[in-house]
């Protein structure tokens, strides 16, 4: 097995990336110049460094980075600043998830899978999920004023509507934590269809390192993928 890990400069992706390499898998991670890396990986035989954005990343680029890889992981998410919420690329998850899909389906025609790190903010309706009043009125306003929500739910729609459960090449799976807090040890954690709480008004909590632990776990346990194939899991801690 080789991944792709996208976003592994993240408190969470780093993380997704200990589980990997503890678990023996040739990780490529594709980070930004200026990103920083713990020292452990830097010399680590089974991680191999890209520099780059991927969304400056022409068709050839693409074409190496996925390369041998069959599974990508997303841990992108927008930085915590004004640039990073409001300033551009305004789809930075959406616009990675749809390139690496197009040239999987275009280009490498390759089984893949895909792990995409989303969020309880993003409703599930094909699956049946439905909002409060006060919760819709809180997502419409989040969906005009906030634009990573906006990307992370368009990312999530992508992967349910466009790539769909009969794709010839493409398997995914949309994880969504609910409220991200730090843990430096797993706990017992459930996976859940559709979520148990309010993600506005009872949200709960999951430690990014269970998050990490359920993604490699996806990675390399195949009964626990076919489980969550096409699925939008909602992780909490017990």
């Amino acid at each position: 097995m080789n991944v792709l890990l996208l976003g592994a400069s993240g408190s969470t992706g780093k993380l997704v990336l200990l589980q990997l390499v503890k678990r023996n898998i040739n990780t490529r991670i594709l980070i930004r110049s200026s990103a920083v890396i713990p020292d452990e990986f830097l010399e680590n035989p089974l991680v191999e460094i890209v520099k780059g954005n991927i969304n400056e990343l022409d068709q050839s680029d693409l074409n190496h980075l996925l390369g041998e890889c069959d599974l990508v992981i997303s841990c992108l998410g927008h930085n915590l600043s004004f640039q990073g919420m409001f300033g551009h690329p305004r789809y930075l998850v959406l616009d990675a998830i749809r390139k690496l899909s197009h040239t999987v389906q275009n280009t490498t025609k390759k089984k893949t899978k895909i792990i995409l790190m989303s969020t309880t903010a993003y409703t599930n309706r094909h699956a049946g999920e439905k909002n409060s009043l006060g919760e819709r009125i809180i997502f419409s306003l989040l969906m005009g004023m906030l634009p990573p929500h906006r990307d992370n739910v368009k990312a999530a729609d992508f992967l349910i509507e466009d790539i769909g459960t009969q794709d010839e090449y493409i398997e995914w799976v949309a994880v969504r934590p609910d409220t991200l807090i730090d843990n430096d040890l797993v706990s017992a954690y459930d996976a859940c269809d559709s979520p148990l709480r309010s993600p506005i008004f009872d949200a709960g909590e999951v430690s990014r390192i269970n998050v990490s632990h359920f993604m490699a776990d996806l990675a390399t346990d195949e009964n626990l993928w076919k489980e969550w194939l096409s699925k939008t899991p909602v992780l909490y801690n017990q």
